[in-house]
């Protein structure tokens, strides 16, 4: 007859431990990417004023409302996909039902 092992409450959660450790050092590998996409790249002040059709006072007064940005060597700089997920949670007024391209 074959015995049979109750495991007791520290192993259960023992077990737990490592399985969710395992999934979540899983998910964070499969979610870096491994080279830079197009959205990363990093978009000047002109750029991402132009690419929303606001004027640069406007993008400054975003800035210190707290639009996403980057600032690097004395420079602010922006990530496409930062900005267009605040405009779309904070600004959809602003374009009137038109989307962000």
């Amino acid at each position: 007859m074959p015995t049979i092992y109750v495991p007791s409450e520290d192993d259960i959660r023992r077990w737990i431990k490592e399985a969710v450790e395992a999934y979540l050092n899983d998910a964070l590998v499969k979610n870096i990417p491994s080279r830079p996409t197009s959205d990363e790249q990093l978009l000047c002040r002109k750029e991402i004023a132009g690419l929303l059709g606001i004027s640069l006072v406007t993008l400054h007064d975003w800035m210190n409302r707290g639009l996403p940005c980057h600032k690097q060597r004395g420079r602010v700089y922006f990530i496409r996909s930062e900005v267009m997920d605040y405009v779309k949670a904070n600004h959809r007024d602003t374009f009137h039902g038109r989307e962000a391209a």
